[in-house]
Formats: C-alpha cells, sequence, structure tokens
C-alpha cells in the first residue's frame, strides 16, 4: 500500500491519500478524543502525542497537528493508516458518523429559495476547491443577509482561511445572491 502526502494551505495539517475511498459519504471532522471514538482509525492517530485534529474525507485524512513537528509525526501517522487498512477494520464502529457539532442550520423560511442557492453554490463550486486543500465547508445558517459557514479538516484555524472567506466565498455570494451581505466563520 502506497500512501501519499499533500501540504495544504495550513501548515498545521497535512493531507493523506491512502488511494482508496476512506469516507463513502460525506466528511466527519473529529476535532478531540471524545469525537474520534467512532472511528477505530481516528482513536489510533489521535493516539500518536502530536497529533491534534483527524478529518475524513472521501479519498483523503487530513490531520492537524500541535506543536510537534512533521518530520516526527508524519511516519507514525502513515504507520497507523497502513495499519488500519491491513487490519481489515471498519473505518467507523456504526454506520452513521456523528458529527461533533450537529447543531440545526438556521434562517427564516421565507429565506428558503436564497439559503437552497447558498447551498448549491457551496457544493458545485466551493466544496470541490476546498476539498482538493484537504478541508471542507458546511452552510450553518443565514440572517440579515450574513452566510455562516463551519470550516473543518485543514480549513479549521488555517491563516489563509479568512482570505478564502472574504475574498473568495463572500464575492462569489455575492455576485449571484444580492441578498448576501458578508459570509462568517462559526
Amino acid at each position: 500500500m502506497f500512501i501519499q502526502t499533500e501540504a495544504t494551505p495550513n501548515p498545521a495539517t497535512l493531507k493523506f491519500l491512502p488511494g482508496r475511498t476512506v469516507l463513502e459519504d460525506g466528511t466527519l471532522h473529529m476535532p478531540n478524543v471524545d469525537a474520534a471514538r467512532q472511528s477505530p482509525l481516528a482513536e489510533k492517530l489521535f493516539g500518536i502525542e502530536g497529533v491534534a485534529g483527524v478529518f475524513f474525507g472521501n479519498d483523503f485524512i487530513t490531520v492537524t497537528k500541535g506543536t510537534a513537528e512533521w518530520q516526527h509525526l508524519k511516519p507514525a501517522i502513515l504507520g497507523a493508516i497502513m495499519e488500519h487498512y491491513m487490519s481489515g477494520l471498519p473505518l467507523l464502529r456504526n454506520e452513521t458518523p456523528i458529527a461533533p457539532d450537529s447543531d440545526d442550520e438556521f434562517f427564516d423560511p421565507a429565506d428558503a429559495e436564497t439559503v437552497d442557492t447558498i447551498k448549491e453554490l457551496l457544493e458545485t463550486r466551493v466544496r470541490p476547491a476546498v476539498a482538493a486543500d484537504g478541508g471542507d465547508i458546511t452552510f450553518r445558517g443565514f440572517k440579515d443577509g450574513i452566510v455562516y459557514l463551519n470550516m473543518q479538516g485543514s480549513c479549521a484555524g488555517c491563516p489563509s482561511s479568512t482570505a478564502t472567506l472574504k475574498h473568495g466565498i463572500q464575492n462569489l455570494m455575492r455576485h449571484f445572491l444580492p441578498d448576501v451581505r458578508e459570509v462568517q466563520s462559526v
């Protein structure tokens, strides 16, 4: 098994590509050990000293580090991923992942058409680009012209995430939706 690695815009995050499907549907952000209990692989990764976050995408695993150096972490992470896939264990203990931030979306029902367009723009134009960098963005809400988004994986805590939100996503939303005044991360 050959696992590729890719740098992300976030220097604290590295993207690992095992060459196979990681998560069939959606994404799963595990920012701490408690959230990782649903996955044998995530638990194993959090068992490596210095790992601060784990994120599963369709065909990648993003690992966020604390203060440790990648030169020390990377071999242990590669070994844990390889060992997991060789063991034949499932990625998740339950079929349905438990999202740590499973709060309901919020928006006025009168804005449903605008929200549908926001979600379509996120799905077709934003999420594929963000996934390429090892992260994800999900819709959280829309109120008073402000779109609230949740940044995950390499996007969470990324130094360039503010620029991505303000210059990329906000401009895209304003172009297609005059009702949008601002985009914020929650």
